[in-house]
C-alpha cells in the first residue's frame, strides 16, 4: 500500500486510538489489581482480542463464577458479531489470505469504519480493511500493556479502576437505547437482575449462578416480547 495511503488510514483511525488506550489503560490496571502478572494484558489483548469481553472474563474470574456462566456470558455478550459477519460477507468476499484475521479482528469500532468508509479506488479489500483492523488491535495492546506495566511500577490507587466495565456497559447501554428507542430490553434486563439476586438471598439459586438465570430469564422474556409485538 503507498505511503500515502498508509498515512490516511492512521489519520482514519485516530479516534479509535485515543479510545482504545483510555479504556485498555484500566484493563490493564484491572487486570494487575486481581493479581495476574503484566505479561498477561497484552497476550489476552493479542490472543483474545474482545474488549468488554476481556473486562467480564478478569472480572468473572476474580468474582470465582463458574467457567460455564463465563461461557454463556462471553457468548451472549459477543453474539452481535454474528449480524456484523453477515453483513459484511460481500466486503470480504476478495480480501484474500486476510479474511481469517479480519474475522478474528472484528470490532464494534472497526465494523463502523468499514463500513462507511470507501475501498479506494484500485486499492487491495484484503490490505485496505487488513491495516484498519490491525492498526486498531496494536491500540487496544498498546493501552493494555501501558496500563499493566503503570500498575506494576507504580504505586497506584485502584480504588474504582474495577468500576471500568461497568461504566463501559452503561454508556453502550445509553447510546443504544437513544439510538433504538427501544427501553424494554434494559428494564426487562434490571428487573431480571434484580429478581435472580433476590433468588439468591433467600438461597433457591446459588451466587455463581446468578448470571446465568438472569441472562436466560431475560432472552426468554424478551422473545416472548418480541413475539407478542409480531403478532400485534
Amino acid at each position: 500500500m503507498r505511503r500515502y495511503n498508509r498515512l490516511s488510514l492512521i489519520k482514519l483511525t485516530l479516534p479509535v486510538f485515543f479510545g482504545y488506550i483510555a479504556i485498555g489503560i484500566p484493563f490493564g490496571l484491572m487486570l494487575v489489581k486481581n493479581g495476574y502478572p503484566w505479561w498477561l494484558a497484552p497476550i489476552m489483548s493479542l490472543t483474545m482480542y474482545a474488549g468488554a469481553g476481556q473486562y467480564m472474563a478478569v472480572g468473572l474470574f476474580a468474582s470465582g463464577a463458574s467457567f460455564g456462566a463465563i461461557a454463556i456470558a462471553q457468548l451472549l455478550l459477543n453474539i452481535r458479531h454474528i449480524v456484523y459477519g453477515l453483513s459484511l460477507i460481500e466486503k470480504f468476499k476478495d480480501v484474500g489470505k486476510w479474511k481469517p484475521y479480519l474475522i478474528f479482528a472484528l470490532t464494534d469500532e472497526t465494523y463502523a469504519l468499514m463500513t462507511t468508509t470507501p475501498l479506494p479506488k484500485n486499492e487491495s479489500p484484503g490490505i485496505f480493511y487488513g491495516t484498519i483492523a490491525l492498526l486498531n488491535q496494536s491500540y487496544w495492546i498498546l493501552g493494555s500493556l501501558i496500563g499493566a506495566i503503570a500498575g506494576t511500577l507504580i504505586p497506584f490507587d485502584f480504588v474504582g479502576v474495577d468500576f471500568a466495565l461497568t461504566s463501559l456497559f452503561a454508556v453502550l447501554l445509553i447510546e443504544q437505547v437513544k439510538n433504538s428507542k427501544d427501553f424494554i430490553p434494559p428494564i426487562v434486563g434490571i428487573c431480571s437482575t434484580i429478581m435472580c439476586i433476590s433468588l439468591s438471598r433467600l438461597g433457591f439459586i446459588s451466587v455463581d449462578n446468578i448470571l446465568i438465570f438472569s441472562l436466560c430469564i431475560g432472552i426468554v422474556c424478551l422473545i416472548f416480547a418480541n413475539c407478542k409485538k409480531e403478532y400485534r
